[in-house]
C-alpha cells in the first residue's frame, strides 16, 4: 500500500504537515480535501518526489507505475494523438526496442518483442488515444493536428489525456476538471470511476468526488484525516463531529435554521418543473450537512437591489458572434425577470460565454434587439476579469472605490466574510493566489446590488468551504440569475430552469439535470451514426464512376484548399496572440515571486515596490487584453471548424 507515516512538510516558513499518517489501499480512491493554501498539491508533489519531507518517511509499493499531469503547458509540432500514446511510457520503449532489434537484424528479440507488444495492445494503443481525446472534447478528424496548433486550455486537456493514456498503478489528479467544460467532466467521472488502480484526486467539484472517491482525506491543521464514503458522506461525518462540540453548537443551529426557512419559502413557490423539484430535494439535502460548513470563514449574503424593474433585459431575435458571415448563436429570444434561475448547458465552442456576453452587453449583437430596464444594474463575473484587479490596491481600496462614502468597518466587515480579514484586507492584490483575486472579484461583483447576475464558471479557483457560502449566498438573492458551470452541484442548487445551448440555438432543456449525461451520450452516438452514413455515401458515389471519384476528389481538395484559406488568418492570429500571452504570463509570474519577497515590504524598500506593482499592473492590463482577444479569436475558429462542409 501507499504509506505516509510520521510525515512532517514545510515550504519556506509555513508549516503544512506535522506528524501526519496515511494509509491507501491498493485500487482505493481517495479524494484529497481542504482549505485553499493547506498544502493538497504540496502532498501531490512529495508523491511525485518532486518535494522532500522534513520528517517522516512516505513508501510506495516498488514496481508502480506512477502517472500524473504534467505541470508545463505541452508545446511543439509533435501530432496530438501521438503525444497522447507517449503516456504508455512501456509501450513506447518497447517500440524503441523493437526499432533497435530489426536494425540489429536479431530476428529472436523481434519475436519476443512482438509477443510483448501484443500483450500490452500495442495495436490498440491508437484507438485507445484517439477514445480518450474525444472524451475529452476533441472532434473526430482533429487527432493529427500539431500540439501548436492547439490553445493553451486544449494543451492542458492533452496532457490529462496523455496521464490517462499511462497504463498505472497510482494516478495523481490536481484539479482535472479545471479546463475542462461540463460534457468532458462527465466523461472523465466515467473514466476514473473505471479505473482499476490506485487514485488520489484533489478536486474542488463535489459532484466528481461523491461519483469518484470511495474515501476522503482531509488535510486540516496540520493533519490528515480520513473518511469513509464520497464527499457527502464525509459532511454528515464531519457534521455529527462538529455537533458533538459544544462551543459550535449554537451556531450550528442558526445555519440548520437558515437552510430550513429558505427550503420551506421554495417549497411554497416551487413549480412541477423537474429541475424545481430537484433543487427543492438538493435544499432538503442542505439541512443536513449545514453543520459541516459552520466553521468556515467565508460568510457573505447578497446586497439586493434597492427596486427590481420586470423584465430586467430581453433579447428579441438576437444573433451573435464574430462576423456576420458566421454567428455563433442566431434567433435567440430570451426575456429576463426578477427571481429568474437559469443555468446554461450545451458543449464546449456552442456559445455559452458569447450569450453571457451579449447579455452583459460586453459583445455587440450582429442583428436582432437587446433591450435593458432603465437603470439596470448587470453583475458580469467571468475569468478574465481578475486579471483586470489593480495589483498595487488591497481589496480595502478596491472596494472603497466602489463606495467611497462608506465607512471602513463596514467594508472591512463585508471583505471579512470574503475570507479578507486583518492585514489581508490592506495587503497589496499583486501577489494573492488564484483563489483569492476570484474571491476579490467575487466580492466587488456582490457589493454592486446587481438586479441581473451573468457568472461565467464562478467557481474555478475556489474551494469547497467558499462554493459552498457561495450556493447560500446566491439563495437568498432576489434578483434574475444566468449561470455557466462545470459544478453540477451549484447548478442543481440554484437553478429552476435549464437552457441548451447548441449548433447555433438556446432552447429549453427536456429534463433535469440528470438527464444531461444521457443527452451527451445520443447526441454523440447520433453524430457516429451520420458520420459512418456519410462515410458508406461517399464510398458508394466513388465506387459508381471513375471519372465522377476523380472529380469529387478535386472538388474535396479544392473545398479542403477554400476552408485552409480561409481559417488560416485566424491561425496565424491566434499563434501570435499565444506567444504574446505566454510572454506576458512569464513576466507576470516573475513580477509574482518578486512581490512574495518579505523584504519588499520593509520601509526602506517602498520605492523598489512601488516600480514593481507599477510594472504588475501594467502587465496583468495587458495580459487581460490579450487574453481576451485570444480567447474571442479561439472561439470564432472553433465556430467556423464546427460548420459543415
Amino acid at each position: 500500500m501507499l504509506e505516509l507515516r510520521g510525515l512532517s512538510l514545510r515550504r519556506g516558513t509555513k508549516l503544512l504537515l506535522e506528524d501526519a499518517d496515511l494509509r491507501v489501499h491498493p485500487g482505493q480512491k481517495l479524494g484529497l480535501v481542504g482549505a485553499n493554501g493547506c498544502g493538497k498539491s504540496s502532498l501531490l508533489a512529495l508523491l511525485r518526489q518532486e518535494l522532500a519531507a522534513d520528517a517522516g518517511c512516505v513508501s510506495i509499493p516498488g514496481g508502480w507505475e506512477v502517472a500524473h499531469v504534467a505541470q508545463h503547458t505541452p508545446s511543439g509540432t509533435r501530432e496530438a494523438i501521438e503525444f497522447v500514446i507517449d503516456g504508455d511510457r512501456e509501450l513506447r520503449q518497447l517500440q524503441t526496442d523493437l526499432a533497435e532489434a530489426e536494425a540489429a537484424e536479431d530476428g529472436l528479440r523481434q519475436g519476443e518483442l512482438l509477443g510483448q507488444l501484443e500483450s500490452v495492445g500495442a495495436w490498440e494503443a491508437e484507438s485507445r488515444a484517439a477514445q480518450l481525446m474525444h472524451g475529452l472534447g476533441f472532434a473526430v478528424g482533429e487527432e493529427r493536428r500539431p500540439l501548436d496548433a492547439w490553445s493553451g486550455g486544449w494543451r492542458m486537456r492533452l496532457a490529462l489525456a496523455r496521464a490517462l493514456m499511462c497504463r498505472s498503478d497510482l494516478l495523481l489528479l490536481d484539479e482535472p476538471t479545471n479546463h475542462l467544460d461540463l460534457d468532458a467532466v462527465i466523461w472523465l467521472e466515467g473514466w476514473l470511476r473505471a479505473y482499476s488502480g490506485t487514485l488520489v484526486l484533489i478536486s474542488h467539484d463535489r459532484d466528481v468526488l461523491d461519483a469518484v472517491a470511495t474515501s476522503i482525506c482531509h488535510l486540516e491543521r496540520q493533519k490528515l484525516w480520513t473518511y469513509s464514503g464520497g464527499y457527502s458522506a464525509f459532511e454528515r461525518q464531519r457534521a455529527e463531529q462538529l455537533a458533538q462540540q459544544q462551543a459550535a453548537f449554537v451556531r450550528q443551529q442558526r445555519e440548520v435554521a437558515h437552510v430550513r426557512s429558505f427550503i420551506d419559502r421554495f417549497r411554497a413557490k416551487a413549480t412541477k418543473a423537474r429541475q424545481a423539484q430537484s433543487r427543492l430535494k438538493a435544499l432538503e439535502r442542505l439541512e443536513l450537512i449545514a453543520p459541516a460548513h459552520v466553521d468556515t470563514p467565508f460568510r457573505f449574503r447578497f446586497r439586493n437591489a434597492e427596486t427590481q424593474p420586470n423584465p430586467l433585459l430581453r433579447l428579441e431575435e438576437v444573433a451573435v458572434g464574430y462576423g456576420a458571415a458566421a454567428p455563433i448563436l442566431n434567433a435567440v429570444t430570451l426575456s429576463l425577470q426578477p427571481g429568474d434561475r437559469i443555468a446554461l448547458l450545451g458543449p464546449n465552442g456552442a456559445g455559452k460565454s458569447t450569450l453571457i456576453k451579449a447579455l452583459a452587453g460586453e459583445h455587440p449583437v450582429l442583428k436582432g434587439s437587446r433591450t435593458e430596464a432603465q437603470g439596470l444594474r448587470i453583475g458580469y463575473f467571468a475569468q478574465h476579469q481578475m486579471d483586470q484587479l489593480d495589483p498595487e490596491a488591497s481589496p480595502l481600496r478596491h472596494l472603497a472605490r466602489l463606495d467611497p462614502a462608506a465607512a471602513e468597518q463596514q467594508l472591512r466587515d463585508f471583505l471579512g466574510g470574503f475570507g479578507f480579514s486583518g492585514d489581508q484586507a490592506t495587503d497589496p492584490v499583486a501577489p494573492f493566489s488564484g483563489g483569492e483575486k476570484a474571491r476579490l472579484a467575487l466580492a466587488l461583483v456582490v457589493y454592486q446590488r446587481p438586479h441581473l447576475l451573468l457568472l461565467d464558471e464562478p467557481t474555478n479557483h475556489l474551494d469547497l468551504d467558499m462554493r459552498h457560502a457561495l450556493s447560500e449566498a446566491l439563495q437568498d438573492y432576489e434578483g434574475a440569475l444566468v449561470l455557466v458551470s462545470h459544478d453540477r452541484h451549484l447548478l442543481r442548487i440554484t437553478c429552476d430552469h435549464l437552457l441548451l445551448v447548441d449548433e447555433g440555438s438556446v432552447s429549453l432543456f427536456d429534463g433535469d439535470l440528470d438527464d444531461y449525461p444521457s443527452w451527451i451520450s445520443q447526441r454523440a452516438a447520433q453524430r457516429r451514426q451520420a458520420t459512418n452514413a456519410s462515410f458508406i455515401s461517399n464510398s458508394d458515389n466513388q465506387s459508381s464512376t471513375t471519372a465522377l471519384g476523380i472529380a469529387s476528389k478535386k472538388q474535396l481538395r479544392r473545398r479542403e484548399a477554400e476552408e485552409r484559406a480561409k481559417l488560416q488568418p485566424l491561425r496565424h492570429e491566434l499563434k501570435r496572440l499565444e506567444q504574446r500571452l505566454e510572454t506576458l504570463s512569464e513576466q507576470a509570474q516573475q513580477l509574482e515571486q518578486q512581490l512574495a519577497e518579505p523584504a519588499l515590504y520593509e520601509a526602506d524598500a517602498k520605492p523598489r515596490l512601488l516600480t514593481l506593482l507599477d510594472e504588475k499592473r501594467r502587465v496583468d492590463v495587458q495580459l487581460a487584453a490579450v487574453e481576451q482577444a485570444w480567447l474571442e479569436r479561439g472561439e470564432a475558429l472553433e465556430q467556423l471548424q464546427a460548420q459543415p462542409s
